[in-house]
């Protein structure tokens, strides 16, 4: 099953390490307990908007583009998980691959295209 809050933990934690900060750092700023935010990482805890709102601020990223980012990574993993209940090999999860160089293996070998409003991102099974 695809956990909403894991993908998000992971999305926010990417977003504060490409940037080399710190939850210390982080939680302070956006005035949440520095328990809680590892909690929201770690997908262990739901995010409300208003806590999301605020996390946003603290790293500077815009709400829509950390959504962007997680439907993306929703996207992958639903498209693995498919591919996974056929009866062909088992596919891994996929790890968030940047925009631009997807690479899943294990794919049935059709050509899926991912849409984001900015850009099309095609999958191709190896």
């Amino acid at each position: 099953m695809i956990l909403l809050r894991r993908l998000l933990g992971d999305v926010l934690r990417r977003q504060r390490q490409r940037q080399g900060r710190t939850l210390r750092e982080v939680s302070s700023s956006a005035r949440v307990s520095l328990g809680y935010l590892s909690e929201v990482e770690r997908g262990q805890k739901e995010a409300s908007s208003e806590l999301l709102a605020a996390i946003c601020d603290a790293l500077d990223v815009r709400m829509s583009e950390l959504m962007r980012e997680v439907s993306d990574e929703l996207a992958l993993a639903e498209l693995a998980q498919s591919a996974a209940a056929t009866p062909s090999e088992p596919v891994p999860t996929p790890v968030r691959p940047m925009l631009g160089s997807v690479s899943v293996t294990g794919v049935p070998p059709e050509r899926v295209t991912i849409k984001a409003p900015s850009e099309a991102v095609d999958v191709v099974a190896a």
